[in-house]
């Protein structure tokens, strides 16, 4: 009897389905989201969070335990270095499922996953990023001398190309 046994098998053996669920979790982290069906997207929602909880302390014994899971030091690296910054003060809900609608070969029910903290369009949070202020005289006096040679070459090239013209039209006459 299976009673108890929750989790989604996705139709493979336990070994193909960790060995799917770690590549599709090394892609979430270094794409930051990733298209996929809906049933993957949910198993590898179940299996992430805890990784990317982990990756909140950056000790030794966490790096080990999420290599483990993942074995790609690529991945685990991007991890601690980028991502784990971001969601620092998130607790937990780290991911997010959109439904994308029907894979045209088979009808699959589609799903875009993805780091939250990731997406600009649906962070409100998000502090805008500071531009610094330049002067504008150093600007302008920069634009003007850029501009002033392109427009004595645009003067040039314009004579001579009415000098072809002219020559052409007595030829043709």
């Amino acid at each position: 009897m299976r009673h108890g046994k929750k989790f989604n098998h996705l139709g493979r053996t336990t070994s193909h389905r960790s060995a799917l669920l770690s590549n599709m979790a090394c892609s979430l982290i270094e794409h930051k989201r990733i298209n996929t069906t809906v049933a993957k997207a949910k198993a590898l929602r179940v299996y992430v969070e805890p990784l990317l909880t982990k990756a909140k302390e950056d000790t030794t014994h966490n790096r080990r335990t999420v290599f483990s899971y993942l074995q790609s030091k690529e991945a685990v690296a991007e991890l601690f270095r980028t991502v784990a910054p971001k969601i620092a003060e998130r607790n937990g809900g780290y991911t997010r499922i959109i439904k994308t609608g029907f894979r045209p070969g088979d009808a699959a029910d589609t799903a875009l996953i993805e780091l939250v903290d990731f997406n600009e369009l649906y962070n409100p949070n998000a502090e805008e990023k500071k531009t610094t202020r330049r002067s504008r005289r150093s600007a302008s006096t920069a634009k003007v001398a850029v501009e002033a040679p392109a427009a004595a070459e645009e003067k040039v090239e314009e004579p001579k190309a009415e000098a072809t013209d002219s020559t052409e039209e007595k030829a043709g006459e």
